[in-house]
């Protein structure tokens, strides 16, 4: 099998951290002005906070149960 038994904590990991920083991202860089009347100048602040920390803590116990089997 594809990367073993640790295929969950390698895909939660990959989303975790793309989700982090997708959002990260968004805040800090928005769209340029667009003519389309239904986009956001900025993203929405809190959803997008509440996605990073989200993404973080999805990362972080990824991180943390890849290094643990490995000791």
């Amino acid at each position: 099998m594809f990367l073993g038994e640790d295929l969950l904590a390698w895909l939660v990991l990959a989303i975790g951290s793309a989700m982090a920083v997708g959002n990260l991202a968004a805040l800090v860089r928005p769209r340029p002005n667009s003519s389309d009347p239904t986009d956001l100048a900025r993203p929405p602040l809190g959803r997008s906070v509440a996605f990073i920390l989200i993404g973080l803590a999805a990362a972080l116990w990824a991180a943390v149960s890849l290094l643990s089997r490995s000791f």
